[in-house]
């Protein structure tokens, strides 16, 4: 059996018996706390979704201790303009043990029945691969015959022979 639970803002999954970690909660260590926010809850197969929430339905909790998380570092550069920034941060957690989860039936609760995973054994529909159609081959296009690029030659596109231009007449020598 379990739910999903949101807590804090966060939505969590939660069995019983397990312990987890959560944001910081106002609430002191040893002292037992009800969770009302309760979106969805899995009992022997059977899965119901609340509507956004499961109405008379809670998780109890157990406030363990209060504890910091791993540091962690936020480094900003902006290179050649000599800016760094070198920032730490700890977030603060609560550990809370489930005791119970309770799940009360009402008239709102919509309740789904898993349906069980399909085995890479077990032959999946036949009905679906018969309605598939086997591919079709498109026939080769061939392309117009046309001019053939010329051979490269071995010195690679360089020649030697340089284009020289008309030598202009002098201007000077009318005679």
């Amino acid at each position: 059996m379990y739910a999903i639970v949101e807590i804090a803002g966060q939505q969590f999954k939660v069995e019983e018996g397990k312990k987890i970690f959560v944001h910081r909660l106002d609430a002191e260590e040893e002292k037992e706390i009800k969770f009302e926010q309760v979106l969805l809850i899995e009992e022997e197969g059977k899965v119901t979704v609340g509507e956004p929430f499961i109405s008379d339905s809670f998780v109890e909790c157990k406030v363990l201790g209060h504890a910091r998380g791993k540091k962690v570092i936020v480094f900003k550069k902006k290179r050649r303009k000599g800016y760094r920034v070198k920032n730490g941060h700890r977030q603060d957690f609560t550990e809370v043990e489930i005791i119970s989860i309770n799940g009360k039936k009402s008239a709102e609760k919509k309740t789904v029945k898993k349906e069980p995973a399909v085995t890479a054994g077990e032959p999946k529909d036949e009905t679906k691969s018969a309605e598939k159609k086997p591919a079709t081959k498109k026939p080769a296009v061939k392309k117009p015959a046309g001019k053939k690029p010329a051979a490269k030659s071995a010195d690679k596109g360089k020649t030697t022979a340089k284009k020289t231009a008309p030598k202009k007449a002098d201007k000077g020598e009318d005679k």
